[in-house]
């Protein structure tokens, strides 16, 4: 801890970053996983394609990727555009396949009502099936928002800026109180995100939390009518 106080300046800007570095991807791979999800959930053979290629993309190694991705880019190993390529694939392969179970989520029941009222597909969509799967899709953004900020630092080894410089420096020098110094604030980083993304789903879906509520007024009014049975 001593360590963190001490080069507090200069980690923050080691996290402004890895931070940079993880979540640029991540909207990336939004972008592009979104629509082609959309798609792949209405197109049987077009979901098996996605989630065969997003599968085999997801299982290649990210050190990999950073020598693969230079030559192909017309990049510089040590350019932080190639941790942001090598993460954005990650990103759309996690993502494209989230996308369709997010709205397999949605009741069928539901989809029929909407229809039965003269709902186009488009406003269907947009109001009723995406808000709905909205929770769903949520919980999957944040694995990969946390799994993200997680890799970034693998892109220390190819000379990439982030908290993953504390660790190569810290083994380098021999000095445990410089790794630990970095893998205390990634965990900050990724509970801080993760957190935002879930208040930011809390938000997105109001009819949820007054769910919530109601469920736990029911729950106190049940224990206070035993209680007084009890009595």
């Amino acid at each position: 801890m001593r360590y963190l106080i001490d080069n507090f300046a200069e980690i923050a800007g080691f996290a402004r970053t890895h931070l940079s570095l993880a979540l640029i991807p991540l909207i990336i791979g939004l972008v592009v996983a979104i629509p082609v999800g959309t798609a792949a959930r209405r197109a049987r053979w077009l979901r098996r394609i996605t989630t065969t290629v997003a599968s085999i993309a997801y299982t290649i190694p990210s050190l990999a990727l950073f020598v693969i991705i230079p030559p192909l880019a017309g990049i510089a190993t040590i350019d932080p555009l190639n941790v942001v390529i090598a993460l954005s694939v990650y990103s759309v392969a996690l993502l494209v396949i989230a996308v369709p179970t997010a709205l397999d989520s949605v009741s069928t029941a539901v989809l029929d009502a909407a229809d039965a009222i003269g709902y186009t597909r488009l406003r269907r969509a947009l109001t009723v099936e995406f808000p709905l799967a909205l929770p769903v899709f949520v919980a999957n953004l944040r694995v990969v928002a946390v799994t993200n900020i997680s890799a970034v630092t693998v892109g220390a080894l190819i000379g990439v800026g982030g908290l993953g410089k504390l660790f190569t420096q810290g083994y380098q020098r021999d000095y445990p109180d410089e790794i630990v110094a970095g893998i205390i604030v990634v965990l900050v980083l990724a509970l801080i995100v993760d957190r935002l993304l879930y208040l930011l789903g809390r938000w997105a879906t109001p009819w949820l939390n007054t769910g919530r509520r109601t469920l736990t007024r029911r729950v106190r009014l049940s224990v206070d009518l035993a209680k007084g049975a009890d009595a």
